[in-house]
């Protein structure tokens, strides 16, 4: 699965995105959030609500990505993306209070949102059809490559206080502005083909709107159910099962090292099995994985659990937007895309005030990563009806 050089700008352009706008300034504070505790930054009732936060700030970014792209432009709406993200950081090495880092985590989702409505998209716009397969893949492992340089920055810094990780990391990000912007520059877009140049390839009985709203719902449905593991995980293993911040983000980098591995044991998947099957198989495995975190004092059900969650965080995106690819064709998929994305989003803010809420309340992470397990199994029996109403469509080859 090698990238011609030709494609390399739209590789930097995309894969610097993922890596900045959720690798790093979404995951990252997972693994950041103990030290702020153990530090007397905050105590685990406020860093829980700057989890949400960030979840929150995604929601406005992705909401408002396509028309301030139509605005500004593609390149400008990045920088600005890559400026919130790297200062979320770079302004938040000292502890400066609840509102101001409550006020740059939001912002911090908010450019992360940016970045990945608008890096991705603009890459694969820039590529052959038939090279955006393997581009896809490469783009969306950035979401595990930034877990696993967050995951390696945080552990080894444990004897200094937070506030170098936070200059680390926002340095990171700096770095890989200049390298997706420098992508972004020398990007040459590719003549858009007539409207309807793509067959369709699914046969369905249910309407096509009926059958992508299923998919929809099942989206929003992992959206709720993933936000235990991308923002409480390293607190449950580090301090609720006393595991310490070493053990936890040990766990954080096999979470990333999944992440990375993901999309391309997608893209394998979906050659054998079809879109339909692969998701409805990677959704019944993440509510498998999410609910082994009640089993994570054992150290092969954590290690899986850690892993497989990891690698169905960018599964599960590629395989919803592949199967609204296939449901309504090239024509339709921006605006299905769209949908989905704006209903994730949502789902994912409400699941971050809601579960740390619940955690707030209960005083224990363990019923999240149930109720976690419970909606993924929603979505799986969601779109199990809808697999009930069509044929199994193949992968196009």
């Amino acid at each position: 699965m090698l990238i011609p050089r030709a494609s390399l700008p739209a590789l930097l352009c995309g894969l610097m995105a993922t890596l900045t706008g959720v690798g790093v300034a979404r995951f990252a504070y997972a693994a950041l959030l103990p030290g702020l505790v153990e530090h007397g930054w905050f105590n685990s009732q406020q860093a829980a609500w700057l989890g949400a936060a960030n979840l929150f700030g995604y929601l406005l970014g992705a909401l408002s990505a396509n028309r301030l792209a139509s605005r500004f432009g593609n390149p400008a709406l990045l920088a600005m993306g890559y400026l919130l993200c790297a200062g979320s950081f770079l302004l938040c090495v000292w502890p400066a209070g609840f509102l101001w880092f409550s006020g740059w985590r939001l912002l911090a989702g908010v450019g992360g949102a940016w970045l990945m409505v608008v890096g991705p998209s603009l890459a694969f716009a820039c590529v052959p059809v038939a090279q955006r397969p393997t581009l896809a893949a490469w783009v969306f492992t950035g979401i595990g490559l930034g877990t696993l340089l967050s995951a390696t920055l945080v552990p080894a810094l444990l004897a200094w206080p937070p506030g170098l990780s936070w200059l680390l990391l926002g340095l990171l990000c700096s770095l890989a502005a200049v390298l997706g912007l420098l992508g972004v520059r020398r990007l040459r877009p590719l003549l858009t083909p007539p409207s309807g140049a793509y067959p369709s390839h699914s046969t369905h009985s249910l309407p096509a709107g009926r059958l992508a709203l299923l998919v929809v719902a099942a989206y929003a449905l992992d959206a709720l159910a993933f936000v235990p593991h991308t923002v409480f995980w390293v607190d449950y293993l580090a301090r609720e099962l006393e595991l310490g911040q070493v053990r936890a983000s040990g766990q954080w980098a096999l979470f990333g090292l999944g992440a990375f591995c993901g999309p391309f044991l997608v893209a394998w998947l979906v050659r054998h099995l079809g879109w339909q099957q692969s998701l409805l198989l990677a959704l019944a495995l993440k509510a498998l994985a999410v609910t082994l975190a009640l089993l994570a004092a054992d150290p092969l059900a954590r290690s899986l659990s850690s892993f497989l969650v990891g690698a169905l965080v960018p599964g599960v995106v590629a395989l919803t937007s592949g199967r609204l690819a296939e449901l309504g064709g090239p024509d339709a998929h921006r605006q299905l895309w769209g949908r989905a994305t704006a209903a994730f989003a949502a789902a994912q803010a409400l699941s971050g005030y809601l579960m740390s809420l619940l955690f707030i309340l209960g005083g224990s992470y363990r019923p999240l990563f149930l109720l976690g397990g419970l909606l993924l199994a929603s979505g799986f029996a969601l779109l199990l009806f809808g697999s009930r109403h069509l044929q199994p469509s193949r992968y196009p080859e």
